[in-house]
């Protein structure tokens, strides 16, 4: 047992990446809260699963657009100054949300302005904090330390949307983001407390455009991770769009129960927790690209069945299923792309990710939610998990294939 819990927890003798990852602990469950209590507050200002789509696409379009860019940013500058500006930022915003809401005077276009600046901020957080993991542990760590990041990200998903369905019954939505505001000051501490900056490799790039293409190209040169990335891609266009289907299966199946919402919310998190540890234990071996696509193979199939359920708690234990599947896709995902990237580019290859993992999300937002409105909620999911599902399968039989399984 105790051996069990040294390869989980490897990562940890490190002591920036102590820092930094005690800080993303306590600030993770203050944006998870968030996230619950801006779902619900849009729900109830609207009345609409398309309305809700749109915030996330007003949230994530700046990373569809800007992070190709922002890669280049990252590979300049060091990464622990970048990832402070962004994380106060965010901070801001937070207690801005919580200022109009408290206030009574919030309205629909608050929030998607704020959106939209929040994903301004987090098209260059991202790729920065992903990028800097690798300062923080060195290669032969970054696997566990990644698996671990997604613990603690998952758990606070576990933490976060139970805490806010209970605030909302009897406190009030605003309180969800007062409590996010200030969570970030722990994260910001860290991060000033830590050694390394995360300096920029050397490279003999002249300006951003042409660091952009030298960022496409090799990713387009190294079969494995572009291959991966286009699975990515394909998986979190259609399939991963838990901030539209949640919420709105806990209003419109369930009645308008924001403690159910939490709930639903957790069951997501403690699969993901269970596959993040998973993960973790297995981060001495190299990623395995048919491990990562058997992830995404059951994201997808158990949002199609998600689609049929009608019991509280048999949507929790398929949520489970779904969030165990997602995030052994995306941390082995991370890891393979971090790991097949040479470190110069690492900045931009990470900003590619962000695209394909975040910066979809309005388009698959929009497209869930906008099916949701014509055709009905679980029409929607069970189209989103189909298509998520036709790559995942074609991948999978790629890669078991030994002659056309690509190489790095």
């Amino acid at each position: 047992m105790l051996n069990i819990v040294r390869k989980v927890f490897a990562s940890l003798r490190y002591r920036d990446f102590r820092l930094f990852w005690i800080g993303q602990a306590v600030s993770l469950i203050g944006t998870w809260m968030q996230s619950i209590g801006q779902a619900w507050l849009i729900l109830k200002l609207t009345n609409s699963p398309f309305l809700l789509g749109l915030i996330g696409a007003a949230q994530y379009t700046p990373i569809l657009v800007l992070s190709i860019f922002a890669g280049s940013i990252v590979d300049r500058f060091p990464k622990r100054h970048l990832i402070i500006l962004t994380q106060t930022v965010m901070a801001i915003l937070a207690l801005l949300l919580w200022v109009l809401t408290a206030e009574g005077v919030v309205d629909y276009w608050h929030i998607l302005v704020l959106a939209s600046l929040l994903g301004l901020a987090t098209s260059l957080d991202v790729p920065a904090r992903q990028a800097f993991m690798i300062d923080l542990v060195g290669r032969d760590s970054l696997m566990n330390a990644i698996a671990l990041n997604s613990t603690t990200f998952n758990l606070a998903r576990l933490i976060g949307p139970a805490i806010a369905g209970l605030l909302i019954a009897r406190v009030g939505i605003a309180t969800t983001f007062l409590l996010n505001g200030v969570s970030f000051l722990p994260v910001i501490a860290g991060l000033l407390m830590i050694d390394r900056d995360g300096l920029p490799g050397k490279s003999t790039r002249k300006n951003v455009i042409e660091d952009v293409k030298e960022g496409l190209v090799s990713i387009k040169n190294n079969a494995l991770v572009f291959h991966v990335m286009m699975l990515m891609l394909l998986v979190s266009l259609f399939a991963i769009n838990f901030n539209v289907v949640v919420p709105v299966y806990a209003k419109y199946i369930f009645h308008n129960s924001p403690e159910v919402f939490g709930f639903l919310m957790s069951s997501l998190g403690v699969g993901s927790l269970i596959g993040a540890i998973l993960v973790a234990l297995r981060s001495s071996r190299s990623p395995s690209p048919v491990f990562l696509i058997i992830g995404g193979t059951i994201l997808s199939a158990f949002q199609m069945v998600m689609a049929f359920v009608t019991g509280m708690y048999s949507a929790m234990m398929v949520l489970f299923l779904i969030g165990f599947g997602a995030i052994i896709f995306t941390a082995l995902t991370n890891t393979t792309i971090q790991l097949n990237t040479p470190d110069e580019l690492r900045g931009r290859a990470m900003s590619v990710y962000s695209i394909v993992f975040m910066g979809v999300t309005p388009i698959g937002n929009l497209f869930i939610g906008g099916i949701a409105d014509v055709l009905g909620i679980r029409p929607s999911i069970f189209i989103g998990g189909i298509l998520g599902l036709v790559p995942s399968l074609y991948y999978l039989r790629k890669f078991l294939d030994p002659k056309n399984a690509p190489d790095a």
